[in-house]
């Protein structure tokens, strides 16, 4: 009588699969496979080797708390068995003396997630033994021409899924720079935060069985991933704070990173990072998309509509200064707001609606009873198509609804003035396997002005007064800048209301004299523009006032009056300055001054409002790289920086961070700096991943929180 077929070891052949599976990056010693895709296992036998006519070999592999059959979280496979009622597959591919190569693979729709892998073995008569052989990590798999994620460009793979640094578009569209970041994806114990993460889902909470159920859908990871990243509905990752006060938590604009954010969370036992701000939802909920196998970029919308009522309309309200006033409705546009874009199908809507999907993990109006939003499609925003879930509305108003400006004066309010193409614009990504940004606007809505774009902005308005929309907009996240820019506000008027077939006949301007830097006065000028036959009498109001980073605005903290005589055709300017002295202490940490001029005519009720959104400069941080960079070899890291001010600065702290070239963030106490005192220190690593990687830096004080700077280093393998 035969005897029965004993397991003595499995080899999982995790560092050869992995590389296979593009997961080297996260681990070599742990099994990480992605679905649709085969992978090998080595069975070694006690006693003797497999028989096929005897031995009947079944794989079991199990995901969750409560694995069934039925909801497809059990899978119950035979060797051989491709076609069979399980769609797992399990295909002999070597048969030793006392050992078996197996090819196992999970069906591209198959849950993601951790699973047990587990082998049933019927030798002879009846006699089942069951033998537990380890456990493996299942991921999405871009690769895959299955897969509901997958991508059919290998630089886009390698760019949205495997890089693990990149840019964040900050600053307003006149001046737009890169704000370094480390995703991190694959970083240690990343993969096992992102699965916990997961775990902490209200979804999972309240029905554990079905949550992981529902785990092989983009769409559905998209949705909890949204609503995990803020900590509104449950101890989420971050949470947002506009305060202006960051006591017990870090001012958002000093991160470089996300996992120290997200290893944090870990630590303390899952309680919420304290603070985020849209660019650092965006950010983690990047890492945690792209270490999940989701295609993911950051996206950077300038001039983004806030629309609180769902009207498609951003209101605005001026005094007679050209200050901007607080409303009720809290419309506003900022200067940027930034969001996530995931590749995936859209099996859940009509064909053509795949492809690229807004997701906004930054807290704002809830979605089916939670804080998160989309996935909308792309696609359907730019149609006009706000009927087809989730959150299209809400999507669209970002990127193209109007703004409508309005004079309140003795109780009354006067329309100054209807822009069709204030809100959205250069929207923004990191390119693909470069360092340039990409601007992909169009992919969002057609060319401002064009009958197509006014077509669907009038689609839009009908399918929501209709009815059709799947639930109410939600309201935009206050925006930040933690990155020194200056440009004109995409509130900016520079033609009064007219009537149809009028020309404006007086035009105002501002225009900086200088790049306006921090701790240096503010010089700018006034062009007030005549191209009518008349001579022209004007009195012009103006104004500067800081923001806080929910749009509310400060008190003006300049005024000036200016009477203009302009000739026909005429072109006159007023020069300003508004020196440090008399905006340091007015600043909000986002460093954003509006300045504003409001224009009336003598005997004529005509007005006139322009304005312009300064965010002052600071010097950027230089990084040197001193020497050839090689895996496991010594590397020192030159880093200059400076204190910008005519005073001193005090509590300066220098961070820096680079996945593959620094196990942990290093942090650096610098103490006390002069005024304008340029200094320099050297660290010292060594790196332990190849490849492209980038050093990240931020230096901050008690005046200053978000001086940056980052520098790219090509490391290589070595012997």
């Amino acid at each position: 009588m035969a005897q029965g077929l004993e397991v003595a070891l499995t080899d999982l052949q995790s560092s050869r699969n992995n590389v296979r599976h593009h997961t080297e990056e996260i681990a070599v010693d742990r099994l990480l496979v992605r679905r649709g895709q085969a992978f090998l296992i080595t069975l070694y036998f006690r006693n003797r080797g497999f028989q096929p006519g005897l031995d009947n070999i079944i794989f079991v592999a199990e995901t969750g708390p409560l694995p069934d059959l039925a909801k497809g979280t059990r899978a119950v496979f035979g060797l051989g068995s491709r076609g069979g009622p399980s769609p797992w597959i399990a295909l002999l591919e070597s048969n030793g003396a006392t050992s078996l190569e197996v090819s196992l693979c999970a069906p591209p729709v198959a849950a993601v997630g951790r699973y047990l892998l587990k082998v049933h073995i019927d030798a002879f008569q009846g006699s089942i033994t069951a033998y537990q052989l380890g456990e493996f990590i299942l991921l999405f798999n871009p690769w895959c021409p299955e897969d509901a994620v997958y991508l059919d460009s290998e630089p886009q793979r390698q760019e949205y899924v495997v890089n693990d640094y990149g840019f964040i578009y900050q600053g307003n569209k006149n001046w737009i720079r890169p704000c370094p970041w480390n995703y991190g994806q694959f970083e240690e114990n990343i993969v096992d935060i992102c699965l916990e993460l997961l775990d902490k889902s209200l979804n999972f909470q309240v029905d554990p069985a079905t949550d992981c159920a529902l785990r092989g859908s983009p769409v559905y990871i998209g949705r909890v991933v949204c609503a995990m990243i803020n900590s509104n509905d449950d101890n989420g990752v971050l949470n947002g704070n506009w305060s202006e006060n960051y006591t017990d938590g870090l001012n958002p604009a000093e991160w470089t990173g996300s996992v120290a954010i997200l290893k944090q969370w870990h630590a303390t036992g899952c309680q919420p990072v304290r603070y985020g701000q849209c660019w650092v939802f965006a950010a983690v909920m990047c890492t945690v998309m792209r270490c999940l196998g989701i295609p993911t970029r950051v996206i950077t919308n300038f001039d983004s509509g806030h629309d609180t009522d769902g009207n498609l309309v951003i209101d605005e309200y001026y005094d007679s200064t050209g200050r901007i006033l607080e409303n009720k409705k809290k419309d506003s546009i900022w200067n940027f707001h930034v969001w996530n874009e995931c590749w995936m199908a859209r099996r859940d809507l009509p064909p053509g609606y795949g492809g690229w999907q807004l997701l906004d993990a930054t807290p704002q109006e809830t979605s089916n009873g939670l804080y998160c939003c989309g996935p909308a499609s792309v696609k359907a925003i730019k149609e006009g198509e706000v009927d087809l879930k989730y959150d299209t509305p809400f999507a669209f108003s970002m990127v193209n609804a109007d703004c409508v400006s309005w004079l309140v004066y003795g109780g009354k309010e006067q329309k100054l003035h209807r822009n069709t193409s204030a809100v959205g614009s250069f929207i923004s990504t990191k390119g693909v396997q470069s360092d340039e940004r990409d601007d992909v606007t169009e992919n969002y809505k057609y060319q401002e002005g064009s009958p197509e774009e006014r077509q669907v902005f009038l689609k839009a308005v009908q399918k929501l007064k209709a009815g059709k929309s799947q639930g109410p907009p939600g309201a935009d996240a206050p925006p930040s800048s933690s990155t020194p820019l200056s440009g004109d506000s995409p509130q900016s008027l520079d033609i009064p209301s007219l009537r149809p077939g009028e020309v404006a006949q007086v035009s105002l301007k501002f225009k900086l004299l200088e790049p306006p830097h921090m701790g240096q006065d503010i010089n700018f000028m006034l062009l007030a523009i005549n191209v009518s036959p008349q001579s022209k009498d004007l009195k012009v109001n103006l104004s500067a006032q800081s923001l806080l980073h929910d749009g509310s605005p400060m008190p003006p903290f300049w005024q000036d009056t200016a009477f203009l005589t302009l000739f026909p055709q005429e072109v006159k300017t007023y020069s300003c300055i508004i020196p440090y002295f008399q905006y340091s202490q007015y600043l909000s940490t986002d460093k954003l001054i509006r300045i504003s001029a409001l224009s009336e005519e003598k005997n004529s009720l005509e007005k006139i409002l322009v304005n312009k959104i300064i965010t002052l400069a600071y010097p950027g941080i230089m990084i040197n790289v001193l020497g050839a960079a090689i895996v496991n070899q010594p590397l020192s890291i030159q880093v200059i920086f400076s204190n910008p001010l005519l005073e001193q600065v005090a509590n300066c702290v220098l961070t820096v961070e680079g996945s593959g070239l620094f196990k942990k963030q290093q942090r650096v106490l610098i103490g006390v700096l002069k005024p304008q005192h340029r200094a320099s220190i050297t660290l010292t690593t060594v790196p332990f991943k190849s490849g492209q990687r980038q050093i990240q830096a931020n230096l901050k004080s008690d005046k200053f929180k978000d001086i940056k700077g980052y520098r790219s280093v090509y490391v290589d393998f070595g012997l």
